[in-house]
This record gives C-alpha cells, sequence and structure tokens, in this order.
C-alpha cells in the first residue's frame, strides 16, 4: 500500500444514485475556447450531461456553483461521449453523446455574462441519427485517412460495426463470429478498428476491407446469422490472450510506431501494429479502468491504472513507479489540463464520485500521541492477574458454549398455550385422512430488564408438527452494553387432543410394554380428562387414543397392581403416551404431596423391533443414494444427446438423425420418472426418520426406568442417539449415533485404559450394512446392564471398572468375539413383542387390565 494518497485538488458529487461506466468521461476543449483549457464532461445512465470547469481557490476545495457550466437532462441514458471534429465545413469541437438507440452531435458555445451570475453556456443539437439496433459502444477517427473531420463508429450489441460520416450513414457490417460485444478503439496508424471478441482473442479489421464488403442492411438477418458477415470480411490478425478485456486504448507518441495496449482481467498487455507482443504485465489486483498517457523516454510508455483496492498504478511499461491511494473505485480516468495546471488526473466512480488530483509526496502519517509514564505496581498487578485466572477457571468449568448471565431476569421468556383450539384451523393441510387438523395459539411473552440490541425468537416443534412463523426478529435502538449475545431457552408443552384424539380401545396388539410404579393405581379419567365418558364407579381403567392418521394407542390400568400397560400395533406408536403417562402420574402424585413416587420398568428391552426401524430407514437411504447416482447418469446422457442434435441443426448440410429425437425423447421421460421416484423416496425417508426418532426417545425413556438414570445420564443418552434435527445423504443417523456410542463405550463404559487408547475415525460415512450399530447398541445395553453409568468427565472413566460387578466385556475386535457377546446377551435381549413385568407373568385380556 502506498505512503503517499492523490492529492485532492479538486471534487464533487454526481447527483443522487446515479451510476456511471468507463465510456461516461471525457475531457476536451469542447467550447472551444481561446485559452485551450480542457473541460470535464460527465454523461450518467440517468441520462444527465454535465460540463465541469474547475476553479478551486485553494487546494481540496470542493465543487462551487460557477464550477458547473452546464447540466441537461437528455432523458436517455448516455453510454459514451466524445469529442472530435464531427460537422462538415467546420474543423470545430463538437460533443458526440451515445445513447441506446440514438447518436446526437452538439455544439457547445458559452456567452459572456454581463451580471453577476458570470458567462451563460448552452448546447445545441446539430444533427442526429436513429439507430436500427441497440448500441454498446464508439470510437472515432480519420477513418479511410480523411483530413480535417472524425468519422464515428458505433458497435451495436448484436454485432454489427455502423459508420457514420459526419451526418450521413456510410455502411454497416457484422462481425464474423459475434456473440458479445467487446471494447472497441481505432488506429489511425494502420486504419483498423480492433476489438476483443468472446473467444478471448484480440482481433483487427481494415477500414477498407469493411468499406468494400457487401453491405448487411442488404442482406437477411437470418442468412447473417448463418453465414458471419458480409462479403469475404476476413480479420486482418487475430491474437488469443486467453481472458476478456475491459478496455482498449491505441496510442502513437512518435511517428515511428504505435501501440495496442489491452486491459484484462489479470493481464495488461502491449501489442505492435500486426498483433505482435510488445509486453506484458500479469497483475496482482483486479484492475477496473486504465489510461497511456505520455511517453517521458524514448521507447517507453508510461500507463495509468486503476483497480479494485481504491488503488492508482504507474507503470512505465512493466516497471511500477509510483502507487497512490484513492478514496474511490475508479471506473474511468483521464490526465488533462485545467485552469492552467497540466497533468490534473481526473478519476470517476461507479456512483458518481468525481475526483481531480495530482501525484505529491507530501504525506498523511499518523502520529502516536505521547504516552505518561509511570511506575508499574508488580503487587497490584499479580493480584489482578489472579483475579482474571479465577474468573477464565470459572467460564471454562461451566461448559456451556454461551457467558452465564449475572442477573437471570434481565430477560425471561414465559410461553402460555391457549386452552381452547382454534375456531378456524390454521394448518396447512386442514384434513389428513378423514381426520381433521386442529390448531392451537401459543402466546410468547418477552420481559426485559436492560435494553437489548436485535432479539431474535426462534421457534421449533418436531414432526409432524408445523408453525404457521417460526422466526421472530425485534429490534431497538441502544445496544446491549456488553455486546455479548445472550441464548435463553424456553420450553413448554402443547395440549395431547393437537395430534391425538379419543378412540375405542384396541383388544390385541403387536407390541406392549408395561410400566411399575411404587403406588396405587390412578384412575385414567384423572390423568386424561376428556379422552373418556366417566363411568358410573369413577374408575376408569382402559382408554384408546386414536393418532391423526389412523394409529391407534391402548392404555391398562391394573385394578390390582400397581402397573399400566401400553399397547399399539405400531412400535414408535407407544412412546407418545408413555411419555405422558409418566409425565401426568409425577403431576398428579405432586399435587398430592407424595415425594417417593417412581416408575420403573422391568421387561425386556425392545431391541429388535427397535432394530427393524433402523434397517427400514437405512434400507431408504441406500435406495435414495442409487437413484440420485441413475439420475445424474440420465441427466449426463440427456445433455450428451443435446449435444448431439444441436451440432446436427447447427450443420449447413443436413444429416438424418439417426433416432436421436427418439432416444432424447426416451431419456426425457426417463429423467422425469427418476426424479418423481428420488422425490418419493426423500417424503418416505422423512417419515420414516420420524418414525425411528419416535422409537429412539421410547428406547431411552425405558432405559432410563430400567436403570434409574439419572437426569444427566439420559441427557447423554439423548445427545448421543438424537444427534440430528434433519437427516440427509452425506450425513445420516446412523453413522452418526455409531460413532456417539462408539466414544462412550470406549470411555466412561470402557472396561479398560487400552479401551480408551484406541482411537476413533475422525471421518462419518455412509456404512456398508446396520450390523455394527446394532452390536454397538447390544453392548451399550448389555454393559449399562451391568453396572455401568455415563458420565462427561475423562477423570471419572478410568474407575468404572471397579463399579461395575462382575466386569464389562471389551468392544470385539473380532468376528468370534462379536458372536460370543451377542451369544451372552441373548437371555437379556431377547425378540418380545409383548412386554411385561417379569417374563413368568401369564398373559391377561388387555380389557381387564394386568392381574397378578
Amino acid at each position: 500500500m502506498s505512503l503517499f494518497k492523490a492529492r485532492d485538488w479538486w471534487s464533487t458529487i454526481l447527483g443522487e444514485k446515479e451510476e456511471f461506466d468507463q465510456g461516461c468521461l471525457c475531457l476536451a476543449n469542447v467550447d472551444n475556447s481561446g485559452n485551450g483549457q480542457d473541460k470535464i464532461i460527465v454523461g450518467s445512465f440517468m441520462g444527465y450531461l454535465r460540463i465541469f470547469s474547475p476553479h478551486p481557490t485553494k487546494t481540496g476545495d470542493g465543487a462551487q456553483a460557477e464550477d458547473l457550466l452546464l447540466e441537461v437532462d437528455l432523458r436517455d441514458p448516455v453510454l459514451q461521449v466524445e469529442v472530435g471534429k464531427f460537422v462538415s465545413g467546420t474543423e470545430m469541437l463538437h460533443l458526440a453523446v451515445l445513447h441506446s438507440r440514438k447518436l446526437c452531435v452538439y455544439s457547445v458555445s458559452g456567452t459572456l455574462g454581463n451580471v453577476e451570475h458570470g458567462n451563460q453556456y448552452q448546447m445545441k443539437l446539430i444533427y442526429e441519427h436513429n439507430l436500427q439496433r441497440t448500441a454498446c459502444n464508439m470510437t472515432y477517427g480519420s477513418f479511410g485517412g480523411v483530413k480535417g473531420r472524425d468519422l464515428i463508429c458505433i458497435q451495436s450489441i448484436d454485432g454489427m460495426l455502423m459508420v457514420f460520416e459526419q451526418e450521413s450513414y456510410a455502411f454497416g457490417r457484422f462481425l464474423p463470429g459475434f456473440l458479445l460485444p467487446g471494447p472497441l478503439a481505432y488506429s489511425s496508424r494502420t486504419d483498423s478498428f480492433i476489438t476483443v471478441s468472446s473467444c478471448r482473442q484480440v482481433e483487427s479489421y481494415k477500414y477498407q476491407v469493411l468499406a468494400f464488403a457487401t453491405d448487411a442492411d442488404k442482406r437477411q438477418e437470418t442468412e447473417q446469422q448463418k453465414l458471419g458477415s458480409g462479403k469475404r470480411l476476413v480479420v486482418d490478425w487475430t491474437l488469443n490472450i486467453g481472458e476478456q478485456a475491459l478496455d482498449i486504448c491505441i496510442v502513437s507518441f512518435n511517428q515511428s510506431a504505435s501501440s495496442v495496449f489491452v486491459l484484462g482481467e489479470r493481464n495488461f498487455f502491449c501489442l505492435k501494429d500486426n498483433g505482435q507482443i510488445r509486453f506484458m504485465k500479469k497483475l496482482d489486483w483486479s484492475p477496473s479502468c486504465f489510461l497511456p498517457y505520455c511517453s517521458v523516454s524514448e521507447g517507453t510508455i508510461n500507463t495509468l491504472i486503476g483497480n479494485h483496492n481504491n488503488m492508482l498504478h504507474i507503470y512505465q511499461d512493466v516497471t511500477l513507479k509510483w502507487a497512490t491511494q484513492l478514496p474511490h473505485i475508479p471506473v474511468a480516468v483521464r490526465v488533462g489540463c485545467l485552469n492552467d495546471l497540466k497533468g490534473v488526473i481526473v478519476t470517476l466512480s461507479d456512483d458518481g464520485h468525481l475526483q481531480c488530483s495530482y501525484l505529491g509526496t507530501d504525506p498523511s502519517l499518523f502520529q502516536a500521541p505521547n504516552v505518561e509514564s509511570r511506575e508499574l505496581n508488580y503487587d497490584e498487578l499479580d493480584v489482578e492477574m489472579k483475579e482474571l485466572q479465577k474468573i477464565i477457571k470459572d467460564v471454562n468449568k461451566s461448559q456451556g458454549v454461551w457467558p452465564i448471565t449475572e442477573r437471570e431476569d434481565d430477560l425471561n421468556v414465559s410461553v402460555v398455550v391457549s386452552p381452547n383450539f382454534d375456531s378456524v384451523s390454521q394448518a396447512t393441510d386442514v384434513e389428513v385422512g378423514t381426520d381433521l387438523v386442529p390448531s392451537v395459539t401459543v402466546k410468547v411473552t418477552l420481559q426485559n430488564r436492560v435494553v437489548l440490541q436485535k432479539v431474535k425468537l426462534s421457534v421449533c416443534v418436531q414432526p409432524p408438527l408445523e408453525l404457521t412463523c417460526d422466526q421472530f426478529t425485534f429490534e431497538f435502538m441502544n445496544r446491549n452494553p456488553d455486546g455479548i449475545p445472550r441464548v435463553m431457552q424456553c420450553k413448554f408443552r402443547l395440549p395431547l387432543k393437537l395430534i391425538c384424539l379419543p378412540g375405542q380401545p384396541s383388544k390385541t396388539a403387536s407390541h406392549k410394554i408395561t410400566i411399575d410404579t411404587n403406588k396405587s393405581p390412578v384412575s385414567l379419567l384423572s390423568l386424561f380428562p376428556g379422552f373418556a365418558s366417566q363411568s358410573d364407579d369413577d374408575q376408569v381403567n382402559v382408554m384408546g387414543f386414536h393418532f391423526l392418521g389412523g394409529s391407534r394407542v391402548t392404555l391398562l390400568a391394573s385394578k390390582t397392581s400397581q402397573r399400566y400397560r401400553i399397547q399399539s400395533e405400531q412400535f414408535e406408536d407407544l412412546w407418545l403416551i408413555t411419555s405422558e403417562l409418566i409425565l401426568r402420574l409425577q403431576e398428579y402424585f405432586e399435587k398430592q404431596g407424595v415425594k417417593d413416587f417412581a416408575c420403573s420398568f422391568s421387561g425386556s428391552m425392545p431391541l429388535q423391533e427397535y432394530f427393524e426401524l433402523i434397517d427400514h430407514h437405512f434400507e431408504l437411504r441406500i435406495n435414495g443414494e442409487k437413484l440420485e447416482e441413475l439420475l445424474s447418469e440420465r441427466a449426463v446422457q440427456f445433455r450428451a444427446i443435446q449435444r448431439r442434435l444441436l451440432t446436427r441443426f447447427k450443420d449447413k448440410t443436413p444429416a438424418p438423425l439417426q433416432h436421436l429425437d427418439t432416444l432424447l425423447d426416451g431419456t426425457y421421460k426417463q429423467v422425469i420418472a427418476l426424479a418423481d421416484a428420488v422425490e418419493e423416496n426423500q417424503g418416505s425417508l422423512f417419515q420414516s426418520f420420524t418414525r425411528l426418532k419416535s422409537a429412539t426417545h421410547l428406547v431411552i425413556l425405558l432405559i432410563g426406568l430400567w436403570q434409574k438414570l439419572s437426569a444427566d445420564q439420559i441427557a447423554i443418552l439423548e445427545a448421543a442417539f438424537l444427534p440430528l434435527q434433519e437427516d440427509t445423504q452425506e450425513l445420516g443417523w446412523e453413522e452418526t449415533v455409531d460413532a456417539a456410542i462408539s466414544h462412550l463405550l470406549k470411555t466412561c463404559l470402557s472396561k479398560s485404559s487400552k479401551e480408551q487408547a484406541l482411537n476413533l475415525n475422525s471421518q462419518l460415512n455412509i456404512p456398508k450394512d446396520t450390523s455394527q450399530l446394532k452390536k454397538h447398541i447390544t453392548l451399550l445395553c448389555d454393559r449399562l446392564a451391568k453396572g455401568g453409568r455415563l458420565c462427561l468427565s475423562t477423570d471419572a472413566a478410568a474407575p468404572q471398572t471397579m463399579v461395575m460387578p462382575g466386569g464389562c466385556t471389551t468392544i470385539p475386535e473380532s468376528d468370534l468375539e462379536e458372536r460370543s457377546v451377542e451369544q451372552d446377551s441373548t437371555e437379556l435381549f431377547t425378540n418380545h413383542r409383548h412386554l411385561t413385568a417379569e417374563t413368568s407373568r401369564p398373559e391377561v385380556s388387555p380389557l381387564q387390565g394386568v392381574s397378578e
């Protein structure tokens, strides 16, 4: 970065929200004044044309009212402005303004003022040409070697060069192989037009070749696009530069040779008249504009190059001579004589920052203020260091991502769920089968003690529940004093009737679990009011639940024992009613003042049913991966056929299609069918993942009741078994859970330090099958059954072997060892679909409850 900034001589801001480009700036004596001083002509895409003549009283002054000579609204966007001898019969300079569909030539003149307002300037239209094609840019010069006048050449968007001999239109020619317009310049020494095509080639066309080619206006446009340009219109020379060009400039500072300068996206080229490279410079930044402006020593040329880092570099050929900083990104740069000051650099930004500057050597350097020296008190520093270390240690112990607030009442979040459903359901799908989908209104209240900044409220629910709006943002004017983001969470329960309706109890079911309690059974009518009609004895011991969508769950309470049975045809449907039963029992006994209430589960863990859901989910993932691969192959085939057909259609000589059209139609139908199959599989995978999460919640709940795990241990299980909110092909549930369970088996549930030293694979890839995952889940339950306990502390992992009665088996390292683990666990985890407290108890009728 340069130590020196560009010295601001004069600057101004043009209009409001106007846009400018490289063709919008020009410096010339447009009013033909006798002193020969340049004027600054600026046109904008908003259609405004302004002419400035800066006269600052001192360096760095802003624009004064008298600096603006003329401001005219031309109504049409100004693409480019140039000054030259554009009017016949006179060698006076005139202003040419290029619009998208019009070329206008004006005369600018000034009248001496007799009052304090100063001189009066006016602009008069001399002639204009209406264009049949949309213009892109233009260039001018003495085409064909004419003397005393300038001709104008306009390049259209579709690749036509239109030549105007002042007030008359001369001819138009199409460029061969044209796709997109590039920069255009005229070389008077070789009488050629030079441009850069879409092929990233610098191309030169002789004016005489263009003039004698067939007139483009006399030919059909379709034929023109097919055969290229006019009659035998050939390029004089080409040079492949390998990148798009931003601008072209042709200069000749002596009579011996001229140079063609091309500014690319990453390189700067200087070419000879015949297209040979004189030199090139690789740029380390992205350029925005350039201007070759003088030759200081013989055989060299100085060039100004602006870039997107607000810098202006001065090169002598390829040697960097100076670098200066600008307050904006220049899109156009010119050098001229303003107010008898030669060599003024004029730059224009795309948002209208116009500045006249010069290169100076008086740097604007920052001088640091003197710091008051004071003696250090090392005792106070030691005390402060200890306090800071204590704060850091306390923060590390918290194990939280966000800092803990000093006052928890800075922001309070409370949620109130309406006791009644909405009169008009707000659900997207009002009906699911024959069931109506209800909706309920949730009121969230935020109470803050201090002024906060940008409070964002997110509401999350589990599928299949949906929200009408899940994100809310509240803007406040004042900032948070410390600027530290803080997170507050508030969990709430929704009414069970939102997804569940009263239903008829079922006598038979494929899946059953039994929950034991230490208190007398409670009437289900007291636990689930509104789900059953009140009976005569007020002791309802059986109740049916009907989920939206058709699934049914039956809940039975034993009349003689302290047990409750939940049964259903679908294993995953058991979780919600089981969880609700336990929560409502706890709330019921808390209201009764009972503090020693407890639930337990003594049946066999339903791992086989759980594994079936895992296999089904994994099968859908594999199927989706195969369908996507097949769809990708068919898409590649479809594009290849399209390219073949396009080649046939563009061929001048007709050739048979050889059934390519039939093959294209068949491939298209396959692509559509595969896309529908992928979409259908994604819907099935989403439903399967939702069922798998419900079953996982049930397994975690049963493990917690079975081993009487604490809340922290259950949280560890939930983090291991439910790590993902969404399931994708790149990161799926199976590999993530397998890695988490393997970590638990090798840390807190390990048998020896040898297992703790084993390294886990850092990459998570989709497994070949689910056998390894199912073995690890079985081994996890086995070690918990033998006394293992879950913890996150590494210090507590080592003594686990002393707590476990009988010891725990290590993670099997071979197939034989895995088989032995499975045989040892057969008695503990059997394939039971009917689960009771003890396997020796007889099965009874579901409607009569569980009796001993």
